[in-house]
């Protein structure tokens, strides 16, 4: 498969910016799977939330959108997990390939981007970006995106669940967070703990570590149908599932639209305030 260095293209943006703070790069990790991922993001004070490439899952890039399977093909990364065979190393890894970024700013941008294996665009992606100061310790990333099925072939999306993995439900929006000497804890509006909050869905979903929190929200009814990955003692890790329990479907010229809002935090978050910041981040 193809490898790109970091920041290959001269039109892709090096950072968000809220005002003079530089919050997120985004770019592709030198040596890791042909996906752009925003690494490292901080917080307003300077606290790194994301990690890439950790020792534990080396094709974990900061933030990202990541599918394990796209009509067979893997935009995920590491091993494939084949039903009745269990996790196998394939030659089946797509890169999605930067093709334009038309809108850009400081704090924000759209990208046009081809997701492509064997020689073929299976899907066709616009992805909107952008970073906005809510207080003196939170700020806003919006990340959207639009999938769509350029071609004249219907094909779907699925994971390792709708695979034969139970559990393994993952595919989407995924945020990458830092692993710490203590995992971090995790809740929603009605659960909490890892085994509560996956696998269901959630209006929010908020995770806290050491000095800092994320908020993660679903910021349209389609994307709050979505049941949430969630790992806290094997690895911190939340993702937003487009395939969780059974293969979403691309027909020919059709698109899937998502768009997840991320709180991040300086400092830890009780549940009364996680759900204030994520009415806000919705009303905004």
């Amino acid at each position: 498969m193809t490898h790109y260095a970091t920041d290959p293209f001269p039109d892709l943006p090096a950072t968000l910016a809220c005002g003079a703070d530089t919050v997120a790069h985004y770019g592709y990790a030198a040596g890791a799977e042909g996906r752009p991922r925003l690494h490292p993001v901080t917080t307003l004070g300077g606290i790194t939330v994301t990690e890439e490439r950790p020792a534990d899952h080396l094709h974990h890039l900061g933030v990202s959108v990541a599918v394990p399977d796209v009509a067979g093909y893997n935009f995920w990364g590491g091993r494939t997990f084949v039903r009745g065979r269990g996790p196998t190393a394939l030659d089946n890894h797509g890169v999605q390939r930067h093709l334009a970024r038309p809108h850009r700013s400081p704090n924000g941008f759209t990208q046009e981007l081809g997701w492509e294996a064997a020689g073929v665009e299976l899907l066709r992606e616009h992805r909107t970006l952008s970073a906005t100061r809510t207080s003196g310790t939170t700020w806003e990333l919006d990340f959207s995106f639009v999938l769509s099925n350029a071609g004249d072939t219907d094909l779907s999306i699925g994971s390792p669940a709708t695979n034969g993995r139970p559990g393994a439900g993952y595919g989407g929006f995924f945020w990458r967070a830092p692993k710490e000497a203590a995992p971090p804890t995790v809740l929603s509006a009605t659960h909490e703990g890892e085994s509560e909050v996956h696998g269901r869905t959630a209006d929010w979903l908020a995770l806290a570590g050491d000095g800092w929190a994320l908020v993660f929200v679903g910021a349209t009814e389609e994307t709050r149908r979505d049941p949430w990955f969630v790992r806290t003692t094997e690895y911190p890790g939340v993702g937003s599932s487009l395939a969780a329990h059974e293969r979403l479907p691309v027909a020919a010229g059709a698109s899937v639209v998502r768009r997840i809002i991320t709180v991040v935090v300086d400092g830890r978050t009780d549940r009364e305030t996680a759900a204030r910041y994520a009415r806000e981040a919705v009303a905004r």
